[in-house]
């Protein structure tokens, strides 16, 4: 049968109709953040336009040779809208015939697209953050400015974070219900004994895009010892064991020297509960090895001497904590309450 289900045929018209939002919201988006920048700054990317604080952004780009960001330096912006709605019109096709072979043609599209762009968006960085103005203010022999494709990473006294906007997991969301829907639709199509084999195999990779669709976590990321900045007190941090770390729902990663210091920065409402992904702290026992404030135990004690004198150290489990509460006099908390009483 190469007619494919009532049900796959619709998912494939609501997934391509959904790609009309693209139109409507930034598909990209790069996050600058520094302590003279405490709350940061914002690049938006849209399918024909750049939105956010690009002219601020210019304005420190400049004094390193970089060059002003404007949207007529990117041709992509004249023919994205049309690349889009060929997909929009694709998909409608595939839901309309409901050929498997359709389906599958718009999928190594998809794929070849993707891997278009990401190849245009890595160039594009490359030329930016490499061809500097030799005569720029500051310049440091031998160092670059590439922002990341995908992720962090740290440009100078900056943390530069790339990732997908609204538009972006609409598009990645649109592109795994496809990939979906056609593994489902080659599975029910084939007699079970010739697909159980290949079917168990394509199963992780399915629950891996729907991983990647739900899910925008980060890693915690190891303290770079005398360069980075607690985001509270905005001291240098020079002992990590007392350090804890914040990753909001977006991949934004604030660093603290103290458990006090992550614990005012709460309290400030400069980030909201509700955008909190993770709270997380480093290991006492282990500078590598980070806790979940849901699961940890803390030791205070004014043995400790923490840098911002919370005097507390975080520990993974129950018996390590009373171990080190009766070697430094102290008592043992949870993060709720050690929480209330700083």
């Amino acid at each position: 049968m190469n007619k494919m289900s009532l049900s796959s045929r619709i998912i494939i018209a609501i997934a391509s109709l959904s790609l009309t939002a693209t139109y409507f919201l930034p598909v990209w988006f790069i996050f600058l953040i520094a302590p003279q920048y405490p709350e940061g700054l914002t690049m938006n990317i849209w399918l024909n336009k750049l939105t956010g604080q690009v002219e601020i952004i210019n304005g420190l780009n400049h004094y390193i040779g970089m060059k002003h960001i404007k949207a007529e330096m990117f041709p992509e912006f004249n023919y994205l809208v049309y690349v889009v709605g060929f997909f929009i019109l694709f998909g409608l096709i595939v839901a309309l015939t409901g050929k498997r072979k359709l389906l599958f043609s718009y999928l190594v599209i998809t794929v070849l697209g993707g891997i278009a762009a990401m190849v245009d968006f890595y160039k594009w960085g490359y030329d930016y953050g490499h061809n500097l103005d030799p005569k720029a203010a500051i310049q440091i022999p031998g160092l670059t400015y590439q922002p990341p494709l995908f992720g962090h990473k740290t440009l100078l006294n900056f943390d530069a974070y790339s990732y997908p906007e609204i538009g972006g997991w609409i598009v990645i969301g649109a592109g795994s219900m496809f990939f979906l829907v056609w593994a489902y639709e080659w599975y029910k199509n084939r007699k079970r004994s010739a697909i159980v084999a290949p079917f168990k195999a394509a199963t992780p990779v399915a629950a891996m895009l729907l991983l990647l669709i739900s899910s925008c976590n980060t890693k915690p990321q190891a303290f770079n010892i005398g360069k980075d900045n607690c985001d509270d007190c905005k001291m240098t941090i020079m002992d990590a064991k007392f350090g804890g770390e914040i990753i909001t729902k977006k991949g934004r990663i604030y660093k603290f020297d103290d458990a006090h210091c992550l614990a005012n920065f709460i309290k400030s409402g400069t980030i909201k509960q509700a955008d909190i992904a993770q709270t997380l702290f480093v290991n006492y026992q282990n500078a590598n090895n980070f806790l979940d404030s849901k699961t940890v135990q803390f030791v205070v004690s004014d043995q400790l001497k923490s840098p911002m004198n919370s005097d507390a150290a975080a520990f993974e489990n129950k018996t390590a904590a009373d171990q080190k509460s009766k070697e430094t006099n102290g008592s043992v908390k949870t993060w709720d309450e050690l929480f209330q009483s700083l």
